[in-house]
This record gives C-alpha cells, sequence and structure tokens, in this order.
C-alpha cells in the first residue's frame, strides 16, 4: 500500500473530511488523451481526472528534497500537531510554487528529471544565495542521506511534465480553497 494524497474540502465539516468531486479536476483528462504527452504524464493527470488523488508515493523523497522537510506529503507536520494528516490550502500553494519553480528551473536540463540532474538545478538556485556555502554543504548531506549504503543514487526518472501536472493538483486546490488529505 502507498500513500495518496486526496483532494478534500476545506475545513472539514463534523468528524470526517468531505473528498473533493473529481469533476473538479476533470481537465485534467484533456491532457491525459492529447497524443503527444509521454505515459507518465498521460497516466498522472487521467489518474487525477477521475479520483481526484494523487499517487504520492513516488514523489516524497524528490518532494522532500525540493522543499527542505521530511514528510511533506505524509502531512507530518499537521499530524503532529492536528492528529489529521491534511495539507491546508496554504500549504498546498507551498508545495505548487516549490515544483513549479523546480519545473521551470530544470528546463536547461532536458525533459528527463533525475537525481543528478535534481542535484544540478538545486545547486545553481542555491548558488547564488545569501548563505550559498552553507546552504550548499546542507543540500550535499541531504543528497549522500538518500544515497544506499554502496553510495548508489535513487533511480529516479520522472518527466517534467509530469512533475508539472504533479504542481497542478496541488494548485488546483490551493486556487479553489480544498486541502489535501494524506491516506497511506
Amino acid at each position: 500500500m502507498g500513500l495518496d494524497n486526496v483532494a478534500v474540502h476545506w475545513p472539514r465539516t463534523g468528524r470526517f473530511y468531505d473528498p473533493v468531486a473529481p469533476a473538479d479536476f476533470v481537465d485534467f483528462g484533456d491532457l491525459a488523451d492529447a497524443p503527444e504527452v509521454a505515459a507518465p504524464t498521460a497516466a498522472l493527470a487521467g489518474h487525477i481526472a477521475k479520483t481526484g488523488t494523487v499517487r504520492a508515493t513516488a514523489y516524497t523523497e524528490l518532494v522532500d528534497l525540493l522543499l527542505g522537510l521530511d514528510g511533506v506529503l505524509y502531512a507530518t507536520e499537521a499530524a503532529a500537531e492536528d492528529e489529521d494528516p491534511v495539507i491546508d490550502p496554504d500549504g498546498c500553494a507551498w508545495i505548487a510554487g516549490g515544483l513549479e519553480r523546480f519545473v521551470d528551473g530544470h528546463r536547461q536540463h532536458g525533459d528527463l528529471v533525475t537525481f543528478d540532474t535534481v542535484g544540478a538545478v538545486l545547486r545553481s538556485a542555491l548558488a547564488d544565495g545569501r548563505l550559498a556555502e552553507q546552504q550548499l554543504r546542507w543540500l550535499e548531506s541531504r543528497l549522500d542521506a538518500l544515497r544506499d549504503e554502496s553510495g548508489e543514487a535513487p533511480q529516479w526518472s520522472f518527466v517534467r511534465s509530469e512533475l508539472s501536472v504533479l504542481a497542478g493538483f496541488y494548485r488546483r486546490c490551493a486556487d479553489r480553497g480544498f486541502a489535501v488529505y494524506a491516506d497511506s
């Protein structure tokens, strides 16, 4: 079983969160049906259009690295303070913004997103910052922590357009005042 991020109405009414109707995401299906769209992008867009849900397991390490926290898509911060693993609309906007900036910054590296290209984009983004040296050391420690015991990098393989669709899901939630329930 994996992690699903389910769009829900915010705030909750009663004991439970009400899922958002997939009709609020139906336009994602247009992208899924486009002939020149990469298969992973079409699969993600189609699933969102049908369910209003993202199967988030594959993206957790990447999103955590990009946003600099652990358990972002699991909503662990919310779980600790509220007992509900929910990403509120502001949190959805933050996730969407981070993903959108990354997708834009990755343009010069092509369409295939790998562990190496993620590192290159993040190094480039941090190199001109106020505390560049400190932030680059932090980034290298995060990247090293993702390697296995033999020093091999994670075998990430995403398409830029797939991550754009992922960002679009969280942006839609933020723009319409939805939250995201982390169901694992």
